[in-house]
């Protein structure tokens, strides 16, 4: 869910400058942010999930879920970008492992006080009691995923899940390097398919699908895509199109990945279409399995600038904007939701479209603000300042 400044920058010794921003990257992570922010508002409006009991037309906001697989497949992307230019290398572990606690953790530890704030004085998480002193260590040390506790925050589950993808990361990218993305792909999707099928009758697999493995064949999705990205756009500045073949003439694969993205998705889309929420949510895990290739596509697409209508729009303003802070709205929208829905709107309002649009047209506005002003003092100075003395040295400077 960072933004694709935060890409993990190249080797000083193999580059002299940082790698120019991949347009659209950040608009895809603000439209998913905010996706997720409207489906908690159908939850709240609409009950029975995972059935269907809104409308026709809200229908697509069901599927939520389908958002963090966007993320999860984007991370990887965003992370792989620069050791992809580098020959799958990192500037060194601890470096890596620096970077991403500093960038992750401040707005996370903040948006965690802010929910247990909130749940402790106004009102707990739908479907969960007041946090308990457990709640806040198993929270604050991201092991959300592996002990059960009331949760101060709806969204925080995947980012558990992500603070364990960085690392393993490194080894992912040690697998690129020495064997390919082909190993990599195959030795993990065969693992976690055969976990998948065991689950139901062996309890000790199914005790491991508390970890989403699919989120790390997802996560290896978005390295494997950056890697064709870079091959694709290395030597690109703004403006160019991709580079040509070996006789000069322009590579066909920029125009081909959205089509390929497109033939993807469609027997997905089409699968969900037919069997319905219910089936869909029940199956999360191959239905995430299906849709990540698509994903994979579509990101390398539109950073080698195809379709360019679609990275045209991507890139607005208003977009790179709301993808700039879209962490922060991820972080601390779901408890903000939740007062509104159920402490100021279901005194006065039934379940139902009326319910619903009240929602939006009161949390939507309120979420962007917030996660704006959240994200100005508690993730963009971690972002521009690499370290405590430079983040020091700024605040003494205002």
């Amino acid at each position: 869910m960072e933004s694709t400044a935060d890409q993990a920058t190249a080797p000083s010794t193999r580059a002299t400058r940082a790698p120019a921003r991949l347009p659209g990257l950040d608009g895809i992570r603000g439209i998913a942010a905010l996706f997720v922010v409207l489906h908690h508002c159908w939850l709240l409006s609409f009950p029975g999930f995972p059935a269907d009991t809104g409308p026709a037309w809200a229908g697509w906001l069901v599927y939520g879920h389908l958002a963090v697989v966007m993320f999860i497949v984007l991370s990887g992307f965003s992370l792989a970008v620069s050791p992809a230019r580098s020959g799958w290398r990192l500037n060194g572990l601890r470096r890596f492992a620096y970077r991403r606690a500093w960038r992750i953790l401040p707005p996370y530890w903040a948006a965690l006080l802010f929910s247990l704030v909130v749940a402790w004085t106004l009102i707990p998480q739908p479907g969960q009691g007041s946090p308990t002193v457990k709640s806040v260590v198993v929270y604050g040390l991201l092991v959300q995923d592996l002990f059960g506790s009331p949760s101060p925050n709806g969204a925080f589950w995947s980012i558990a899940v992500e603070a364990q993808l960085y690392v393993v990361f490194p080894l992912m990218l040690l697998v690129l390097r020495r064997a390919g993305a082909a190993v990599l792909l195959a030795v993990l999707t065969v693992v976690v398919a055969l976990m998948g099928l065991l689950a139901p009758s062996v309890p000790a697999v199914d005790l491991f699908m508390r970890l989403t493995p699919q989120f790390a064949v997802l996560f290896a999705i978005g390295a494997v895509a950056a890697g064709v990205a870079a091959r694709m756009t290395a030597g690109m500045t703004p403006g160019m199109t991709a580079p040509g073949n070996a006789h000069g003439q322009a590579s066909p694969w920029p125009s081909r990945l959205p089509w390929l993205a497109l033939a993807a998705a469609a027997p997905v889309v089409l699968l969900i279409v037919v069997r319905g929420p219910e089936w869909t949510v029940d199956h999360y895990f191959w239905v995430d399995l299906a849709v990540g290739p698509a994903v994979g596509l579509l990101l390398a697409s539109v950073a080698a600038g195809k379709p360019r209508p679609l990275v045209r729009l991507l890139d607005t303003r208003a977009l790179r904007r709301l993808g700039s802070f879209s962490y922060s709205l991820y972080l601390i929208h779901a408890p903000i939701v939740v007062v509104v829905n159920r402490m100021v709107l279901a005194p006065r309002l039934a379940p139902g479209v009326t319910m619903f649009l009240a929602t939006l047209v009161l949390t939507v506005p309120l979420t962007l603000l917030a996660a704006w002003l959240f994200a100005s003092v508690f993730e963009l100075p971690f972002q521009r300042h690499r370290g405590w003395g430079a983040l020091r040295a700024a605040v003494l400077r205002r």
